[in-house]
Protein backbone atom coordinates (compact mmCIF):
# COMPACT_ATOMS: atom_id res chain seq x y z
CA UNK A 1 0.00 0.00 0.00
CA UNK A 2 1.52 3.27 -0.76
CA UNK A 3 0.88 6.53 1.23
CA UNK A 4 -1.91 8.36 1.16
CA UNK A 5 -3.95 5.36 -0.73
CA UNK A 6 -7.30 4.15 1.07
CA UNK A 7 -7.65 0.59 2.48
CA UNK A 8 -11.53 0.58 2.83
CA UNK A 9 -14.69 1.70 3.69
CA UNK A 10 -15.98 1.51 7.03
CA UNK A 11 -20.04 0.73 7.29
CA UNK A 12 -21.61 -0.44 10.57
CA UNK A 13 -24.71 -2.32 9.86
CA UNK A 14 -28.07 -2.42 11.31
CA UNK A 15 -28.24 -5.12 14.42
CA UNK A 16 -29.36 -8.14 12.21
CA UNK A 17 -26.55 -7.52 9.51
CA UNK A 18 -28.75 -6.47 6.34
CA UNK A 19 -28.70 -2.62 5.90
CA UNK A 20 -26.29 0.03 7.10
CA UNK A 21 -27.09 2.32 9.61
CA UNK A 22 -28.87 5.96 8.76
CA UNK A 23 -28.93 5.14 4.91
CA UNK A 24 -30.27 1.84 4.91
CA UNK A 25 -28.44 0.05 2.00
CA UNK A 26 -28.18 -3.83 1.72
CA UNK A 27 -24.97 -5.55 2.06
CA UNK A 28 -24.98 -6.56 -1.20
CA UNK A 29 -25.66 -2.60 -2.25
CA UNK A 30 -22.51 -1.75 -0.25
CA UNK A 31 -20.09 -4.55 -1.40
CA UNK A 32 -21.14 -3.77 -5.24
CA UNK A 33 -20.60 -0.28 -4.90
CA UNK A 34 -16.85 -0.98 -3.23
CA UNK A 35 -15.82 -3.23 -5.55
CA UNK A 36 -16.72 -0.94 -8.46
CA UNK A 37 -14.28 1.56 -6.66
CA UNK A 38 -11.84 -1.22 -5.62
CA UNK A 39 -11.75 -1.33 -2.14
CA UNK A 40 -12.83 -3.83 0.58
CA UNK A 41 -15.48 -3.24 2.45
CA UNK A 42 -14.88 -3.51 6.76
CA UNK A 43 -18.46 -3.69 8.49
CA UNK A 44 -19.70 -5.22 11.28
CA UNK A 45 -23.93 -5.35 12.88
CA UNK A 46 -24.55 -2.81 15.85
CA UNK A 47 -27.16 -1.48 18.12
CA UNK A 48 -26.53 2.35 18.29
CA UNK A 49 -25.68 1.77 22.04
CA UNK A 50 -22.96 -0.95 20.68
CA UNK A 51 -22.14 1.77 17.65
CA UNK A 52 -19.17 3.42 19.23
CA UNK A 53 -17.57 0.41 20.74
CA UNK A 54 -17.80 -1.70 17.03
CA UNK A 55 -16.50 1.26 15.16
CA UNK A 56 -13.48 1.56 17.12
CA UNK A 57 -12.99 -2.06 16.45
CA UNK A 58 -13.02 -1.55 12.91
CA UNK A 59 -10.73 1.11 12.73
CA UNK A 60 -8.68 -1.17 14.65
CA UNK A 61 -9.12 -3.46 11.28
CA UNK A 62 -7.99 -1.08 9.33
CA UNK A 63 -4.92 0.09 11.10
CA UNK A 64 -3.68 -3.75 11.01
CA UNK A 65 -4.30 -3.33 7.09
CA UNK A 66 -1.81 -0.31 7.17
CA UNK A 67 -4.29 2.69 7.46
CA UNK A 68 -3.10 6.18 9.24
CA UNK A 69 -5.91 8.15 8.84
CA UNK A 70 -9.69 8.22 9.23
CA UNK A 71 -10.81 10.09 6.35
CA UNK A 72 -14.58 11.64 6.51
CA UNK A 73 -16.40 13.81 4.42
CA UNK A 74 -17.96 16.02 7.08
CA UNK A 75 -17.82 20.28 6.15
CA UNK A 76 -19.31 21.07 9.31
CA UNK A 77 -17.35 19.01 12.72
CA UNK A 78 -15.42 21.25 14.47
CA UNK A 79 -12.21 21.19 13.81
CA UNK A 80 -11.13 19.55 17.37
CA UNK A 81 -12.68 17.57 19.63
CA UNK A 82 -15.73 16.05 17.43
CA UNK A 83 -17.00 12.05 18.00
CA UNK A 84 -14.74 11.41 14.51
CA UNK A 85 -11.63 12.33 16.38
CA UNK A 86 -11.89 10.91 19.80
CA UNK A 87 -12.51 7.28 18.25
CA UNK A 88 -9.45 7.73 15.77
CA UNK A 89 -7.32 8.96 18.57
CA UNK A 90 -8.36 5.73 20.93
CA UNK A 91 -7.02 4.12 18.13
CA UNK A 92 -3.34 6.03 17.05
CA UNK A 93 -5.06 6.68 13.58
CA UNK A 94 -5.39 10.61 12.67
CA UNK A 95 -8.44 12.16 11.42
CA UNK A 96 -8.77 13.91 7.52
CA UNK A 97 -11.85 15.95 6.83
CA UNK A 98 -10.57 17.57 3.45
CA UNK A 99 -14.42 18.99 2.90
CA UNK A 100 -14.12 20.74 6.09
CA UNK A 101 -15.90 24.17 6.31
CA UNK A 102 -16.30 24.10 2.70
CA UNK A 103 -18.58 25.71 1.32
CA UNK A 104 -22.06 23.83 1.32
CA UNK A 105 -23.43 24.81 -2.43
CA UNK A 106 -20.15 24.61 -4.26
CA UNK A 107 -19.28 21.78 -2.35
CA UNK A 108 -22.32 19.71 -4.20
CA UNK A 109 -21.79 21.47 -7.36
CA UNK A 110 -18.38 20.78 -7.94
CA UNK A 111 -19.29 17.02 -7.27
CA UNK A 112 -22.13 17.15 -9.92
CA UNK A 113 -19.62 18.81 -12.29
CA UNK A 114 -16.83 15.86 -11.70
CA UNK A 115 -19.05 13.53 -13.07
CA UNK A 116 -20.44 11.81 -9.68
CA UNK A 117 -24.20 10.32 -10.17
CA UNK A 118 -26.06 9.99 -7.05
CA UNK A 119 -29.56 10.21 -5.92
CA UNK A 120 -31.39 10.04 -2.42
CA UNK A 121 -31.93 6.65 0.02
CA UNK A 122 -33.14 8.84 3.08
CA UNK A 123 -35.15 11.44 4.36
CA UNK A 124 -35.76 13.04 7.47
CA UNK A 125 -39.71 13.86 7.17
CA UNK A 126 -39.53 16.33 10.56
CA UNK A 127 -36.77 18.20 8.78
CA UNK A 128 -38.79 19.58 5.58
CA UNK A 129 -38.00 16.71 2.89
CA UNK A 130 -40.40 14.20 1.53
CA UNK A 131 -41.26 10.62 1.19
CA UNK A 132 -41.80 11.73 -3.00
CA UNK A 133 -37.52 13.18 -2.77
CA UNK A 134 -36.43 9.80 -2.07
CA UNK A 135 -34.95 8.14 -5.47
CA UNK A 136 -34.33 11.59 -6.99
CA UNK A 137 -31.08 12.53 -8.53
CA UNK A 138 -28.94 14.62 -7.01
CA UNK A 139 -28.49 17.65 -10.22
CA UNK A 140 -27.96 21.19 -10.14
CA UNK A 141 -32.22 21.27 -10.50
CA UNK A 142 -32.30 19.64 -7.14
CA UNK A 143 -29.81 21.66 -5.53
CA UNK A 144 -32.11 24.91 -6.46
CA UNK A 145 -35.12 23.12 -4.92
CA UNK A 146 -33.45 22.31 -1.43
CA UNK A 147 -32.14 25.84 -1.60
CA UNK A 148 -35.55 27.30 -2.35
CA UNK A 149 -37.41 24.91 0.35
CA UNK A 150 -34.65 26.11 2.85
CA UNK A 151 -32.68 22.96 2.95
CA UNK A 152 -29.29 22.16 2.87
CA UNK A 153 -27.99 20.93 0.14
CA UNK A 154 -25.81 18.77 1.14
CA UNK A 155 -27.56 17.69 3.98
CA UNK A 156 -25.10 18.05 6.82
CA UNK A 157 -27.83 17.99 9.87
CA UNK A 158 -29.60 14.81 8.33
CA UNK A 159 -31.81 16.04 6.28
CA UNK A 160 -31.17 13.12 3.69
CA UNK A 161 -28.85 11.08 2.97
CA UNK A 162 -27.55 9.80 -0.77
CA UNK A 163 -26.01 6.76 -2.55
CA UNK A 164 -23.50 7.59 -5.11
CA UNK A 165 -23.55 5.06 -8.08
CA UNK A 166 -21.11 5.96 -10.38
CA UNK A 167 -18.59 8.82 -11.28
CA UNK A 168 -15.11 8.98 -11.88
CA UNK A 169 -13.25 6.76 -9.61
CA UNK A 170 -16.05 4.28 -10.47
CA UNK A 171 -15.11 1.57 -13.11
CA UNK A 172 -18.73 0.76 -13.82
CA UNK A 173 -22.02 2.35 -12.60
CA UNK A 174 -23.91 0.30 -9.33
CA UNK A 175 -26.60 -1.50 -10.84
CA UNK A 176 -29.57 -1.02 -8.67
CA UNK A 177 -32.98 -1.49 -8.98
CA UNK A 178 -35.41 0.69 -6.40
CA UNK A 179 -38.13 -1.12 -4.23
CA UNK A 180 -40.65 -0.06 -1.72
CA UNK A 181 -40.10 2.77 0.34
CA UNK A 182 -40.10 2.03 4.27
CA UNK A 183 -41.02 4.33 6.88
CA UNK A 184 -39.32 4.43 10.39
CA UNK A 185 -40.73 7.08 12.45
CA UNK A 186 -39.62 10.39 10.95
CA UNK A 187 -37.47 9.15 8.25
CA UNK A 188 -38.35 7.60 5.40
CA UNK A 189 -35.80 4.84 3.36
CA UNK A 190 -35.83 3.90 -0.17
CA UNK A 191 -35.17 0.15 -0.54
CA UNK A 192 -32.68 -0.60 -3.37
CA UNK A 193 -31.66 -4.55 -4.72
CA UNK A 194 -28.60 -5.39 -7.22
CA UNK A 195 -30.46 -5.21 -10.63
CA UNK A 196 -28.98 -8.66 -11.94
CA UNK A 197 -30.32 -7.37 -15.18
CA UNK A 198 -33.21 -10.06 -15.44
Amino acid sequence: MKSGEPVGLIVVMEEEGKRSRSHGISEAVIRAQAEAIGLPVLAAPASWAEYEDVFIRLLEQAKRMGAEVLVTGDLDMPAHGCWHEQVASRVGLLLGMPLWERDHVGTVREFIDLGFRAFVVTVNLSMGMREEDLGRPVTHAFVDELIARGIDPCGESGEFHTMVFDGPIFARPVPVRRREVVRDGEYAFLTLELDGGD
